[in-house]
C-alpha cells in the first residue's frame, strides 16, 4: 500500500513539475515574443519629409537596405508638415523633419521643438551656413530659385528679374504662392532682404500681369503647358528634371544674384527612437546619401559631392541670406508681398 501511495505521490509530483514548466515555457514564450515585438518597434522611424517625393523615397529605400530600420514617411508641404506637428503637439508621432526651409527649421528650434545632435558623422563637411552651430538640425540639400522659362515660347532669355518688366513678358508670368511654398517664401524673403529695389520691381511684375499661381509645381506646369512662359522663383532641381524627361523647359539664374534655399533635417525633441534617428541623419550626410541629392539634380550640402547636368553652387551668383532667426521676418515678408496682390 505505502508503495502504491509512493507511486501516485510521485506520478503527480512529475505531472505537476511538467504543468509547472509547461507555463514556464508559455511564460517564457510570451515574454520572448513581447521583447521581439518591442524590438521590431523600436525599429520603426516615423520621417516628416517635404520631398521631392522620388528623393524621399530613394533615401528611404537605401536607409532600410543598409541599417534594417523601417521608416514610416509622410510626405507634404513645408506648410502641412508644420501644421501636422501643432496638431500632433499633444500626442507626438514624428521622430525626424526634414523641411525644405531652413528658416522653419530655426523657428522648431526656437520654440523648443528640436534636440541636438552635435556628434553627427560628417557634419564637418556640410555646409555650416545651411546649418545650425549647435547641431539642432543641417542643411543637406538646397535648391536655387531662378527664372524658369518655356523655350518653345520664348525667343529671348530673361538674363535678370527686371526683364520679366518689359511687354514682352505682359501676362506671360506667374510665381508660386508663398503661402503654399516654402522656397516662394524664401526667394521673398533673401530678395528684399539683399536688394534694396526688391520690392519695386515686384510692384513692376505685378504691373506687368503677374499671376500667383498656386505651389511650385503648378506654377512651373502652366510653364511647361505653355499657359505662361515663366516662373519666377521656379526651383531649380524640378525644372532641371523637367528639362531631362523631355519638356521644353529651361532655367537661369539672374546676373544680379538670386537666393540658394536650403533644405534641413533635425530630430525632434520628442523623438521616440532616437537612436535610430541619429542614424538617419548620418545617413543623409555620408557620401552615399549625398549622392542621392545629387542624383535629384538638387545641391548637395557636401560641396565635395559632384553635381549632375545641373550648375554647382560655385556656378550661381547668389545673394547673401542669413537664415536663422528669419522665421518671423519672413511672415512680416508674407503679410505684405498678400497685400500687394489683394
Amino acid at each position: 500500500m505505502k508503495k502504491r501511495h509512493f507511486k501516485l505521490w510521485a506520478t503527480a509530483g512529475i505531472l505537476l513539475t511538467l504543468a509547472l514548466a509547461g507555463c514556464g515555457n508559455k511564460e517564457a514564450k510570451e515574454t520572448n515574443e513581447a521583447s521581439a515585438k518591442t524590438q521590431e518597434e523600436e525599429k520603426v522611424l516615423t520621417v516628416y519629409s517635404a520631398g521631392p517625393d522620388g528623393l524621399a523615397a530613394n533615401i528611404q529605400q537605401a536607409f532600410e537596405e543598409k541599417t534594417g530600420i523601417k521608416v514610416e514617411m509622410f510626405q507634404g508641404t513645408t506648410g502641412k508638415i508644420l501644421s501636422r506637428l501643432e496638431a500632433e503637439k499633444n500626442n507626438p508621432v514624428a521622430d525626424i523633419v526634414v523641411l525644405a526651409s531652413v528658416a522653419s527649421m530655426d523657428g522648431l528650434k526656437a520654440t523648443d521643438q528640436l534636440q541636438s545632435y552635435e556628434e553627427a558623422k560628417n557634419k564637418d563637411k556640410i555646409n555650416s551656413d545651411w546649418s545650425d552651430q549647435d547641431g539642432y538640425f543641417y542643411g543637406y540639400s538646397a535648391s536655387a530659385l531662378g527664372i524658369a522659362y518655356n523655350t518653345k515660347n520664348t525667343t529671348q532669355a530673361p538674363t535678370d528679374w527686371s526683364d520679366l518688366a518689359k511687354a514682352d513678358w505682359q501676362n506671360k508670368i506667374n510665381i508660386p504662392d508663398p503661402s503654399l511654398s516654402g522656397s516662394a517664401v524664401d526667394f521673398l524673403f533673401g530678395y528684399t532682404a539683399a536688394e534694396k529695389t526688391a520690392w519695386s520691381t515686384i510692384d513692376s511684375w505685378k504691373k506687368n500681369g503677374l499671376q500667383v499661381n498656386g505651389a511650385n509645381k503648378e506654377a512651373l506646369d502652366a510653364v511647361i503647358t505653355g499657359e505662361k512662359n515663366a516662373t519666377i522663383a521656379g526651383v531649380d532641381y524640378m525644372a532641371y528634371k523637367a528639362k531631362a524627361d523631355g519638356e521644353p523647359v529651361e532655367i537661369i539664374y539672374p546676373t544680379s544674384g538670386t537666393v540658394v534655399s536650403p533644405r534641413a533635417v533635425g530630430i525632434l525633441k520628442d523623438a521616440q527612437h532616437v537612436e535610430s534617428a541619429q542614424a538617419y541623419v548620418d545617413f543623409l550626410l555620408s557620401d552615399e546619401g549625398q549622392k542621392l541629392v545629387a542624383d535629384a539634380y538638387l545641391l548637395p550640402g557636401n560641396k565635395d559631392i559632384a553635381v549632375k547636368n545641373r550648375a554647382a553652387l560655385d556656378e550661381i551668383p547668389q545673394l547673401t541670406v542669413d537664415w536663422m532667426g528669419a522665421e518671423a521676418k519672413q511672415l512680416e515678408v508674407l503679410t505684405k508681398f498678400t497685400d500687394l496682390f489683394r
